[in-house]
């Protein structure tokens, strides 16, 4: 019979997760079943894609109820990430051990209609730029020698939630703040963290000075500066003081021209940082800045921190990967601790296939997560076929092939 995917059995199997073996082949059958399954994904179709014969209840109550630790997960599967991040680096031989750790939200959006699946409200979609029934996730992402990991997540609730289930309330940046405390760091591995301007507060960037990691994020135009001991808004400055003489012509690798005014100073409560207002390709005389960068490393040059912030596009296009090749928004799960298990195994899924394309571009240059679940798909296929024509050598019936690989004629 056509088996499992064996690099996805040993790298499960290499987080000794402490599961039984029923367990076992529940999470083998979900991971396998995510990069199988094309289209839409819910429990039914990956159970399907896997081949699995398990039946479909068996499957749910591993997500809602079985007892195992979700927890435990995360911090092995972290760990794994870690050991392989550092494995790389020392086979490199890198003297500067450059670490990018990102943060950012993304709502999983549900249909109005939607009412028994716990713990859904009305966010602010910045995709869809307006509120959405949905749940909503404050997610760590992390970016070392060409590894694109996704790290951690938190489910966000709002106010009058947590008041409902006597919760503590958690701000997005405090959300933000617990991820950015518990990362792990190396004291030779100098780290960057990358935010829209959503978290850009001093409350963050304090935190992010007492773990020694210096901060490269987006801020809002309406932020106040001290320009020779003036107090304005930026935008103002901008419109009212910047000159085309005043600005320098930066370029990019990738992203293009960039016209850049250089402050450094305190931004509204933020002390002593680097600042830059960007107006892209063309600046227009009186306007606001397009772009606007604040920089807590004061020795990196402007095209530097372009750069860097520029690796921050990674988490937006892990949540494409997740959303539209994993399915990650499109569980049907009613308890919400088997959707946060559902979203679990969905992170490890992700670092399986990042450790899949690392291992693969070692002989193919500028592999995707793409081109890898569509590899992995290609092989499985590849079984069925081998399945199939040994079958027909031992003169199997159709009908019998048909059926143990369950499809239709």
């Amino acid at each position: 019979m056509v088996s499992l995917y064996l690099p996805i059995v040993k790298f499960i199997l290499a987080l000794k997760l402490e599961f039984s073996k029923p367990q076992l082949g529940h999470l083998f059958t979900l991971v396998h079943g995510i990069i199988l399954c094309a289209g839409r994904k819910n429990i039914t179709q990956i159970q399907q894609a896997a081949k699995d014969n398990r039946h479909l209840s068996s499957t749910t109550n591993f997500l809602n109820h079985s007892p195992w630790c979700v927890n435990r997960m995360q911090r092995r599967r972290m760990q794994m990430v870690m050991d392989r991040i550092h494995a790389k680096q020392a086979k490199n031989r890198e003297d500067r051990k450059l670490v990018f750790l990102i943060v950012d939200d993304t709502c999983c959006k549900k249909d109005k209609s939607t009412k028994k699946m716990e713990a859904l409200s009305f966010q602010y979609s910045h995709e869809a730029g307006k509120s959405v029934w949905c749940h909503c996730l404050v997610t760590a992402h992390v970016v070392v020698t060409g590894c694109s990991y996704a790290w951690d997540y938190r489910p966000y609730y709002q106010e009058a939630y947590c008041q409902a289930q006597r919760l503590t309330f958690k701000s997005k940046n405090d959300l933000a703040l617990e991820m950015i405390e518990a990362f792990p760091v190396q004291d030779d591995e100098r780290v960057y963290v990358l935010m829209d301007s959503w978290y850009t507060s001093e409350k963050v960037i304090n935190a992010c000075n007492r773990k020694g990691f210096h901060v490269i994020a987006a801020v809002k135009t309406n932020r106040r500066i001290r320009p020779a001991g003036v107090s304005i808004p930026m935008d103002d400055f901008a419109e009212q003081y910047i000159r085309k003489s005043d600005l320098c012509s930066v370029t990019v690798e990738g992203q293009g021209k960039y016209w850049v005014y250089s402050y450094e100073g305190p931004v509204s409560e933020i002390e002593n940082v680097k600042l830059l207002l960007s107006w892209k390709d063309e600046y227009t005389a009186s306007s606001k800045p397009q772009v606007c960068l604040l920089c807590t490393d004061l020795s990196l040059d402007l095209v530097t921190i372009q750069r860097f912030y520029h690796v921050r596009w990674n988490i937006e296009t892990g949540y494409r990967y997740f959303k539209e090749l994993l399915g990650f928004d499109q569980y049907q799960l009613l308890s919400f601790t088997g959707i946060q298990r559902f979203w679990a195994v969905q992170f490890l899924t992700q670092n399986f296939l990042e450790s899949q394309r690392q291992e693969w571009m070692e002989q193919q240059a500028g592999l995707t997560l793409g081109d890898v679940v569509r590899r992995i798909r290609e092989e499985y296929f590849g079984q069925i076929i081998v399945y199939v024509y040994q079958q027909a050598l031992e003169k199997k019936p159709l009908f019998d092939i048909l059926k143990q690989l369950k499809l239709s004629a």
